[in-house]
């Protein structure tokens, strides 16, 4: 029989989401905590059984390579079969098919697993790395944990910073102002990110500078606040250089295309050109955190939870985060190495005040994500929608 557990040695539309549910307050904003979210009774292990022969993974590139699935290969006898995904788009549809078990989702993907029954809440019991060392940022967020109930193993987080290039762009920005305002000074030569969550992206800067639309959540826009947010960025438009991909972005900064927008900090590094400078402005940022997500039709999930479980060690933990770019979930793994260290250091891994001005995807449901009971916010299918007016 296979060993139960391992336990290492050393980002096509969205259908809409029609919800009801209800807030712990009438009107105005749900206290942290407090905001209910109906969604499918989807039942939980409540313990494991013998390993099966495979498990069949959705993952962005890099989260899911032979150094580390080969280790637990052979330790647990289940086979890692992965499929890479481009967007959370992509992830989604394929989840629905029923053919994996395991998808590494951003939260612009993992709320319509969570409220499709897509995706069945985690005995955490069942997973011992998942315990005191996980940044604690990562634990307990609306995009994976809804109604007490936990959907999602942290993997690694990130935020949309303001990258510019300093030979252009000589003053460091304090603001979003130099991509949203029509005077921007880089009108043609500003890059944006490719996807109907940057909406939220403009929301961000209505909230601080377009205070009487009443904007409180980035990801919970009615629809006065979701035209609000789509004018925006049909203004920002007319100066975009390109609208970028993760596969795109560095060649349009190092080719010259743009030279301020948005971006991740693994992109900015990897242009290889101390030039490029990244900051977070004061109006904060949108942000991702990737979670593995166990479908609730999961032929595998022993080797699932094994996975789970693995891969939220220090090490391979750690591994992820360098392969991919981004700050690990396990704190621990900052203290392994000197570089290590340098990394955790470099993207601000253990920062909490760093991240607390950083607004993670979420996806937008019908159920006002900010607590409102007294209006109908608007949902995924309605940002893309919006998104393509914008492009169109």
């Amino acid at each position: 029989m296979h060993k139960k557990l391992l336990v290492p040695a050393a980002l096509v539309a969205a259908v809409g989401l029609a919800l009801s549910g209800c807030a712990s307050t009438t009107g105005g904003e749900a206290a942290p905590g407090e905001l209910k979210i109906d969604v499918p009774d989807v039942p939980m292990m409540e313990q494991l059984g013998d390993t099966e022969d495979e498990v069949n993974i959705v993952a962005w590139s890099g989260f899911v390579e032979d150094a580390w699935a080969q280790p637990f290969e052979e330790a647990t006898g289940c086979t890692v079969n992965r499929k890479v995904a481009a967007t959370s788009d992509e992830m989604v549809q394929l989840m629905r098919t029923g053919e994996y078990d395991l998808v590494s989702a951003s939260g612009d993907a993992s709320l319509r697993l969570i409220v499709d029954g897509g995706v069945q809440p985690l005995n955490t019991e069942l997973i011992p790395n998942f315990g005191d060392d996980i940044v604690e940022g990562m634990k307990g967020q609306l995009y994976d944990t809804l109604n007490g109930n936990v959907y999602g193993i942290p993997i690694g987080r990130g935020a949309n910073i303001l990258q510019y290039d300093s030979s252009v762009v000589t003053e460091e920005p304090s603001s979003w102002d130099v991509v949203w305002e029509k005077d921007s000074p880089y009108a043609g030569k500003i890059a944006a990110y490719d996807s109907p969550i940057y909406i939220a992206d403009a929301a961000i800067y209505l909230m601080e500078h377009e205070p009487d639309l009443g904007i409180t959540n980035p990801y919970a826009l009615d629809e006065s606040q979701l035209q609000a947010a789509t004018d925006l960025l049909k203004q920002q438009n007319a100066m975009v250089s390109e609208y970028w991909s993760p596969a795109t972005n560095v060649t349009s900064f190092t080719g010259g295309n743009s030279v301020v927008g948005t971006s991740w900090e693994v992109l900015r590094k990897a242009t290889q050109d101390e030039k490029f400078k990244s900051v977070l402005p004061e109006e904060g940022s949108t942000g991702w955190s990737d979670a593995w997500m166990l479908a609730a039709d999961s032929k595998n999930p022993n080797c699932a939870y094994a996975w789970m479980d693995y891969t939220s060690a220090p090490d391979v933990n750690g591994q992820i985060a360098m392969n991919f770019g981004m700050a690990p979930a396990n704190a621990a793994f900052c203290d392994t190495s000197d570089e290590a260290k340098a990394h955790c250091d470099y993207f601000n891994a253990t920062d909490e005040e760093y991240f607390k001005q950083v607004w993670f995807w979420t996806t937008p449901i019908d159920q006002c994500l900010d607590g409102r009971s007294d209006v109908q916010c608007t949902n995924y299918q309605d940002w893309t929608n919006a998104w393509a007016t914008v492009k169109g």
